[in-house]
């Protein structure tokens, strides 16, 4: 054999000598993977509970009723969840407020209808209706300027901010008016009883 060849040979037998794949390590590795990631979500689980078992003073939302009058707006889109108002991180879970799902919403003067196939229906009576805007993100969900119609309301003694996207964004800004006309009417008659009562009091 020549010495011009040697090159070669020594090349083939380093490439026939390479290591074997360490086959145990490698499936341990693996299996320890999958452990942590069960970890984590047990982990997730457990504050998921804790969180609800802490907002246990909430009341349950009011079921929807037999019949909730002509409807001023509907909407079909996403529900993203809760979060105590003004604070777009502190989710509420209690009463499966936390559980995303698909929405049907209707707006009619006795109130708003949550539609949620696969999770719990909830109705928010027009005299707890607090508000509505536009926003970015709600509950960990962070969508496009606008991209988000959040809807305040009152359950028991706290304000919430609900969050539901539209399958037709161009469709919130028709809620963001109605539902702010109807809770701003809500308070000039509020405030309007609460005036004559003390005038009839005096």
């Amino acid at each position: 054999m020549s010495t011009e060849t040697t090159p070669a040979v020594a090349l083939a037998a380093a490439q026939k000598s390479q290591e074997v794949t360490d086959w145990a390590a490698r499936i341990g590795w693996v299996v320890g993977l999958i452990l942590f990631i069960a970890l984590l979500y047990w982990l997730m689980r457990q504050g998921w509970k804790w969180r609800g078992t802490l907002q246990g003073d909430l009341p349950e939302p009011e079921p929807v009723p037999g019949t909730a009058g002509k409807p001023l707006l509907t909407l079909t889109g996403r529900y993203h969840g809760s979060t105590g108002a003004g604070q777009w991180l502190d989710r509420i879970v209690a009463h499966g407020l936390g559980t995303r799902s698909r929405a049907e919403l209707t707006l009619t003067e006795e109130g708003l209808t949550v539609l949620r196939p696969g999770a719990r229906d909830f109705f928010v009576p027009a005299a707890r209706l607090r508000g509505a805007r536009l926003d970015t993100g709600i509950a960990g969900k962070v969508l496009t300027e606008g991209g988000l119609l959040v809807v305040t309301w009152q359950l028991g003694g706290r304000t919430l901010d609900s969050g539901f996207r539209s399958d037709r964004a161009a469709d919130h800004a028709a809620w963001v008016e109605r539902v702010n006309a109807m809770s701003s009417t809500r308070d000039d008659e509020a405030v309007a009883t609460s005036h004559h009562t003390q005038e009839g009091a005096s």
